[in-house]
């Protein structure tokens, strides 16, 4: 008995679809071009009210390349949660022996024979994969901002991302060897990541992560982000760019005095510190320091000045 034919799929303007999708659904060509739809990439459409999201647009670019075809670089690394530079191409992976897509707004890439996994329907290099083909495309900051803000998102251990680098024999190994060595876990922001590599990377001691202070009976007290427990000192990254609300300002306040009578001291780095002004940071974390008997290099290394902008 000779199976039963496929039954035809709906047409759905809200996903994304070919101009021979619009030919069978009828939809003449002056229409597809106007103001109803928008156009993704070439030969790709969806409806104009239809939010246009990472994942809306990598389905897209998968549907349009080679049977095999699966998102990586930095739109994995988006639709996983990770923190990477902003861009506006859509990446993929095809197949070692397949043609690349030339299509504009998508970039193909061809490595290997990495296994991609499965995100809700969509093919798509796994975390730590996506940590390893970045590593030819990052600089060290920006992929160790990526591998903490990973771990966090997907639960990843750092263990486990170590390990894959330290197993990766493709390009970037030694990059990605030296940035997951630097991944930590419970890291809040990629600002408090780019925060510590300024230090680290100054050759002071490295701050510990996510520090929870605690009162006489062992219960939760404060967290800070970034903090020298043994020399009581707390770096903290302030986002805010001033100080809008009084509740907040007054908490603030409570809490720098809570701290003094503690015997902590509490260093608030900005943006303008940690952009314009990084030395003047070092500098200030590296006076602190010795004030509290901490042991520093006499003069900080060089190799943050690669990654942050000297002051002007």
């Amino acid at each position: 008995m000779a199976n039963p034919a496929p039954e035809p799929q709906t047409f759905d303007p809200r996903q994304p679809f070919s101009r021979a999708d619009a030919r069978t659904a009828r939809i003449p060509l002056a229409e597809l071009l106007g103001p109803r739809f928008r156009k993704l990439f070439y030969d790709r459409y969806v409806l104009a009210d239809v939010p246009i999201s990472t994942r809306l647009r990598a389905e897209a670019a998968v549907d349009l390349s080679t049977a095999g075809t699966y998102v990586s670089h930095h739109t994995a690394a988006e639709l996983w949660g990770g923190v990477v530079p902003p861009g506006g191409d859509v990446h993929v992976t095809v197949p070692p022996d397949a043609p690349r897509s030339v299509r504009r707004g998508i970039c193909a890439h061809r490595i290997g024979d990495a296994v991609p996994v499965n995100l809700h329907g969509l093919p798509i290099s796994s975390p730590t994969q996506t940590f390893l083909d970045l590593a030819t495309h990052l600089n060290l900051v920006d992929l160790i901002v990526l591998g903490d803000s990973l771990v966090r998102a997907c639960r990843l251990g750092v263990d486990q991302l170590k390990a894959a680098a330290e197993s990766w024999r493709g390009k970037g190994a030694k990059r990605a060897r030296r940035a997951a060595r630097l991944v930590r876990t419970g890291v809040d922001s990629p600002m408090e990541s780019r925060l510590r590599m300024l230090i680290v990377l100054a050759g002071l001691p490295e701050p510990a992560v996510n520090v929870i202070i605690r009162a006489d009976d062992g219960s939760w007290r404060l967290r800070f982000d970034l903090c020298y427990e043994p020399y009581r000192l707390i770096v903290e990254y302030d986002g805010r760019q001033h100080a809008d609300d009084p509740r907040q300002w007054q908490r603030d306040i409570d809490r720098r005095e809570e701290l003094d009578a503690m015997g902590w001291r509490l260093i608030v780095v900005t943006s303008r510190d940690l952009f314009r002004f990084p030395g003047g940071t070092i500098e200030r974390v590296t006076d602190a320091l010795r004030e509290r008997g901490a042991r520093v290099p006499g003069q900080p290394r060089a190799d943050w000045r690669a990654h942050f902008a000297a002051e002007s």
